[in-house]
């Protein structure tokens, strides 16, 4: 199969595809991404929240914190899919919040920056 030519466009001009799908799975991983920081951190500290967050006994908090962050990036990407599916949005403002959010998630994951949060 060919890949589309400007003959295939009657307009004469390439047909070019909306960025807003895409950004909508970058931002929703950064939004993902910072979820399980902030739910990992608060199960860390607080025993209410662990044991709240304690789905399956074997793994304990763990297995609440990544089945809620996932859930919290499928319905962030469903959601930002169906607001810019056919537009196009500032793609590097995106990439920075993602980028923002995924250190966030990364940092509050780090045992030693957890650990001075928390006062230990």
């Amino acid at each position: 199969m060919s890949a589309p030519s400007d003959s295939d466009n009657p307009n004469g001009s390439a047909a070019t595809l909306p960025n807003g799908p895409g950004a909508a799975a970058i931002l929703a991983a950064g939004v993902g991404s910072a979820m399980l920081g902030i739910l990992a951190l608060a199960s860390d500290a607080s025993p209410a929240i662990k044991s709240v967050l304690s789905f399956y006994s074997p793994a304990g908090a763990l297995s609440g914190v990544t089945t809620i962050a996932i859930v919290v990036w499928l319905v962030t990407w469903l959601l930002l899919f169906q607001l810019w599916r056919n537009k196009e949005v500032a793609l590097s403002r995106v990439n920075l919040a993602a980028l923002a959010m995924l250190g966030v998630g990364f940092l509050l994951t780090f045992p030693p920056f957890m650990d001075l949060l928390q006062g230990k």
